[in-house]
């Protein structure tokens, strides 16, 4: 089978590789062309697209780069025509991906559509679930509440529980014991609070110097920030000092032996809890965007952890709430051990929720499954 496979950031390249691993396994002449980052490109024969040249996040952002997403749209309309897969597999990434579902249902092409990951649609625009359904052949959900917001508009979608749960099972024999981790990165033994500020470009710039002011109130712990490795060190360099250490591709090492966390909104909080680290979810989008969502978004949280579990189990600091006296304060709290064990407990029940390891392996059953009655 010919699989084009589209993800848009980090978090869905890391899944999508695991979901690829576990389709070659059962289908032997899998040949994946791929937009995506390094986890995808090392699975896949060919790289289309790198998620560096496509991943835009914010009204901002997106504005300021219109002319660049309208070439990507038409490149990849064009090159899936040119490759005529037996299957597009979308990777959340909405914006670009429901767009490019739409064109690849009423091309001349007889392409299966399948979306992992779903939109969020029950956090906003809840009437794309009419969408989703129209221009896809088959829907995989990764959240537990999912198949039943779905149900409630008369779809169906396939659980499968939350891959966040392979990639962290499949790192864990390489992570490093506390004592090794201290040593090999220069760190002294004060207890670690890790700082993790995203991604992208936009996320670190407005979220890391908001995120060290707290640094100065905690002189008995050490911080260390979570580097992605599609940032350019300079891009910290700009914010940091020698007393704070940066480590690039090392979060699951860092979260295994912190004893709490500030922690961009996203799959970093779901990360964070299965590491079993008391966090403060940090959320700015910038002022206008916030009060933009602010008013079409119809959730009550927006981290993760609470979503999932339905209540407000870890604080969410957002736009103006995320400033030096919150963060101090949230973090204080959760370093205390009455708070500490209170979480822990949440987090427990959060793990059976997301539906435990396996979600690679069945979501890639089901779809060669489906791709073998074609």
């Amino acid at each position: 089978m010919k699989y084009y496979i589209i993800a848009g950031e980090a978090s869905g390249d890391m899944h999508a590789a695991n979901m690829m691993k576990q389709l070659k396994l059962r289908d032997a002449d899998a040949y994946f062309r791929v937009w995506g980052g390094d986890s995808m490109a090392e699975e896949a024969q060919e790289l289309a697209k790198h998620i560096r040249e496509t991943s835009f996040m914010g009204v901002f952002a997106v504005v300021s780069h219109l002319n660049t997403i309208k070439t990507n749209f038409k490149f990849c309309e064009e090159d899936i025509m040119a490759f005529q897969p037996d299957v597009l597999i979308l990777i959340d990434n909405s914006g670009f991906n429901l767009r490019i579902a739409k064109f690849v249902k009423n091309s001349s092409l007889s392409t299966r559509i399948f979306y992992y990951i779903l939109p969020q649609a029950w956090a906003w625009k809840r009437k794309r679930v009419h969408t989703i359904q129209g221009w896809t052949d088959r829907r995989f959900s990764i959240l537990p509440f999912e198949p039943d917001f779905y149900k409630s508009y008369g779809y169906e979608v396939d659980y499968v529980g939350h891959p966040i749960l392979d990639s962290i099972e499949q790192r864990k024999p390489e992570l490093l014991d506390k004592s090794e981790f201290l040593s090999v990165n220069g760190l002294s033994d004060k207890p670690i609070i890790a700082l993790l500020p995203g991604s992208r470009k936009r996320e670190i710039n407005t979220k890391l110097p908001k995120m060290l002011r707290v640094v100065k109130h905690f002189p008995d712990h050490q911080f260390v920030i979570a580097g992605s490795e599609t940032i350019e060190p300079s891009l910290y360099d700009q914010y940091t000092d020698s007393r704070i250490k940066v480590l690039f591709g090392k979060t699951y090492d860092i979260l295994n032996n912190s004893a709490a966390a500030l922690v961009t909104s996203g799959t970093a909080t779901l990360e964070a809890a299965l590491f079993k680290v008391p966090q403060v979810v940090c959320y700015k989008p910038g002022l206008v965007t916030y009060y933009l969502l602010k008013g079409i978004i119809s959730i009550k949280y927006i981290c993760m952890v609470n979503l999932v579990l339905d209540r407000l189990v870890v604080a969410e600091l957002i736009e103006g709430d995320l400033n030096e006296k919150r963060m101090t304060k949230e973090l204080k709290e959760i370093l205390q051990p009455e708070t500490r064990d209170r979480i822990l407990s949440d987090y427990a029940e959060l793990e059976t929720k997301l539906g435990g390891i396996g979600a690679s392996e069945r979501v890639a059953k089901l779809m060669v499954e489906d791709l073998r009655k074609m």
